[in-house]
């Protein structure tokens, strides 16, 4: 509590004067008092975030002190020999009551404030946030693609290029909200939603001056997503939160004989387990190709047909996750990636930040499109922001 205001949680959880019964109190402090009754602390919060979301007198209050007659009160400390009731102060609740950003809102849970899945998590439409990791890294692999072949005819180098194996990795990763409530506008909270996102990842031969440290390979990565909210409850305290469906395309933006490219469509569901773990799963479609348009024949025996995910928050500072892909075929190629996610900063000294450490193993095929078809091993450290 600052500067003599009270909070609707402080107002509620304190002890009602004796002036008037509960029914005859102001509705909003009612409201605010059926919130305090509520015993999980998370449904609590959240009932608080609804509360003040629906408070369309907040503002106006604000800026009308004179009007109190919905402004919620808080007792003062009554002077020697006052009685019961007398001195009560109006609160200022034009900040109190702003409604939470509800992407970033701690009463929500990480799925739900990723995707926007309710109210409280909505931050609306055509806001930029972050998708992916943006990542810096210094990366070293085991093998670099010197010259990059494909099964297809006049897609192979014809020479090889000086590459090293050490380089630096970029990564893009941005997406907005298009649009919501497509198909549940009236069920309750919920809200589905479609979204745009781009990545790019680029590998960059920076320590290799004698050939004007080029970039080997970038690829773009355009996605459409629809998200539909689930709210199911799973044995042990799991809960499935959300199912999509979505249209992907990759290339390098290579012409012959280094052009790569594919398109995709793809299905995927996740579950959580409060804040603590995460799990989503991943099936896709190759979209066809004519034979003289495809630069990559049997990429998805390569890459996979299927990705699960796996991330553990340890505790608030760090994160492991695994995601393996698998070509769901008895070749049983595929990949795996482990990431380590480490936040910079101490609470302590107000310098907490959204800087994380990003550590990195990857193995396996389609770590970049030009080497869709070649095993490789990279180890990269750098640094990542989550989100935005």
């Amino acid at each position: 509590m600052m500067g003599g205001l009270v909070s609707p949680i402080a107002l509620a959880q304190s002890p009602a004067p004796a002036v008037e019964p509960v029914e005859k109190l102001p509705r909003v402090v009612r409201e605010a008092a059926a919130c305090a009754r509520i015993a999980d602390a998370t449904e609590r919060l959240a009932c608080y975030d609804d509360w003040s979301a629906s408070q369309p007198a907040a503002k106006a209050v604000a800026t009308k002190p004179e009007d109190a007659s919905n402004v919620p009160v808080e007792p003062a400390t009554p002077a020697e020999g006052a009685t019961p009731g007398q001195g009560l102060k109006v609160a200022k609740v034009g900040v109190e009551a702003e409604s939470v950003d509800g992407c970033h809102n701690p009463a929500r849970t990480e799925l739900s404030r990723f995707w926007e899945l309710e109210d409280g998590s909505d931050c609306g439409t055509f806001r930029m946030r972050g998708y992916r990791p943006l990542t810096a890294s210094f990366a070293m692999a085991d093998y670099v693609n010197r010259q990059p072949t494909s099964s297809a005819e006049g897609r192979s180098a014809t020479s090889p290029t000086a590459y090293r194996q050490a380089e630096n990795r970029i990564q893009l990763s941005v997406r907005t909200k298009l649009a919501q409530g497509l198909l549940v506008p009236g069920e309750g909270s919920r809200r589905d939603s479609l979204w745009f996102a781009y990545s790019q990842q680029s590998y960059w031969q920076l320590f290799t001056g004698r050939i004007s440290r080029p970039f080997r390979t970038t690829d773009h990565e355009p996605e459409v997503i629809y998200v539909y909210p689930n709210d199911w409850g799973l044995p042990g305290g799991w809960r499935w939160r959300m199912s999509g469906v979505g249209l992907v395309h990759q290339s390098n933006g290579q012409s012959l004989p280094l052009s790569r490219s594919w398109n995709r469509v793809y299905a995927l569901a996740a579950v959580e387990l409060g804040n603590r773990w995460q799990l989503q799963a991943k099936v896709w479609r190759r979209v066809r190709e004519s034979h003289e348009s495809d630069d990559n024949p049997g990429i998805s025996s390569y890459i996979g047909r299927a990705e699960f995910k796996a991330a553990w928050n340890v505790d608030s500072d760090h994160t492991l996750a695994l995601t393996v892909r698998h070509s769901l075929t008895e070749t049983a190629r595929g990949s795996y990636r482990l990431e380590w996610l480490r936040t910079l900063g101490d609470y302590r000294f107000g310098l907490k930040s959204n800087l994380r450490l990003h550590t990195q193993l990857f193995s396996g095929y389609g770590d970049s499109l030009i080497d869709y078809n070649r095993r490789r091993t990279v180890f990269s450290v750098g640094f990542a922001l989550l989100d935005f």
